[in-house]
C-alpha cells in the first residue's frame, strides 16, 4: 500500500507527469491528486465518448482512477502517464458497455458509412462572426447531442482528435489501433456530423465536454477519498 510522504514545499505543477508518478510510486497521495486535476478532462472526454452518458463516464473515470491508484507501481514510462491511464479507462468503459449489451461490429458500421446515402462533409473552419456567450453555449449543446449520435467508435476518435486534439499517433497509441484507422474514423465522423451542424460550430469544440471547476474538484475529492480507505 501507499503511504503518505512529506510533500510540503514541493510545486506539483512545475512537475512533468512521469514525475508526479514517481512521487505517487514513492508513497505521495498529493501528487495522485494533481495528476488527477490534470487528466481529468482528457479522461472524462473519453468515457463520455464510450458511454454516452454523462453520470456514467463520471463513474467510469473514477473506477479508472482506482483501478491505477492500485497498479501504480506497474506504471513503466514506457507511455505516457496520460495515455497509460486512457488505457485503463478505455478498458473500464468498454467493459461496461459489454456488460449493457452486445457489442456492434465496428467493421460493419464502417461498411455502412460507405454508403453515399449516408455520408456528409464536415467542414472544419472558422467562426466568421463574434458571438456572445449564451449562443457559444446553445452552439456547444447542439454539437454535444449531434456528437452523441456518432457510432461509438467514430465518437471517441472524435472525442480525442477534435476535442481534446490530441495527434494522430496518439490517439493510436491510446486506442489500440492503426493510425490509418483513426483517420479513416475521423474522416467519416466528421462527415456524419454535417447533418445538422454549421461551419460556426469549429470554434466550440474546445469547450464541449468540460470536465473543470467545481466538478472536477468533486470528483477528484471522491477518488482520493476512496483511496485513503485502502491505506
Amino acid at each position: 500500500m501507499l503511504g503518505n510522504r512529506n510533500s510540503r514545499a514541493v510545486d506539483y505543477t512545475a512537475l512533468e507527469d512521469n514525475a508526479l508518478a514517481a512521487r505517487l510510486q514513492d508513497g505521495d497521495q498529493e501528487a495522485f491528486r494533481h495528476i488527477m486535476k490534470r487528466c481529468n478532462q482528457r479522461l472524462f472526454r473519453v468515457a463520455r465518448g464510450i458511454t454516452n452518458n454523462d453520470q456514467e463516464a463520471e463513474d467510469v473515470v473514477q473506477e479508472a482512477y482506482v483501478d491505477a491508484y492500485e497498479k501504480i507501481a506497474t506504471f513503466r514510462g514506457e507511455a505516457s502517464l496520460l495515455t497509460w491511464l486512457t488505457r485503463i479507462v478505455l478498458n473500464e468503459a468498454y467493459g461496461r458497455l459489454r456488460q449493457r449489451h452486445a457489442s456492434v461490429d465496428v467493421q460493419q458500421i464502417e461498411v455502412e458509412q460507405l454508403d453515399p446515402g449516408n455520408v456528409i462533409a464536415f467542414p472544419v473552419g472558422v467562426m466568421a462572426e463574434p458571438t456572445v456567450a449564451f449562443a457559444r453555449e446553445q452552439i456547444r449543446h447542439l454539437l454535444e447531442r449531434a456528437v452523441d449520435t456518432l457510432p461509438d467508435a467514430f465518437r471517441v476518435v472524435f472525442m480525442l482528435r477534435e476535442i481534446e486534439e490530441c495527434s494522430v499517433e496518439e490517439t493510436a497509441s491510446a486506442l489500440g489501433i492503426r493510425p490509418e484507422t483513426v483517420k479513416t474514423r475521423l474522416h467519416r465522423a466528421r462527415r456524419l456530423l454535417r447533418a445538422s451542424l454549421e461551419d460556426t460550430l469549429a470554434t466550440t469544440l474546445g469547450d464541449a465536454f468540460p470536465f473543470l471547476g467545481s466538478r472536477c474538484d468533486r470528483m477528484t475529492d471522491a477518488v482520493m477519498l476512496r483511496i485513503g480507505r485502502l491505506l
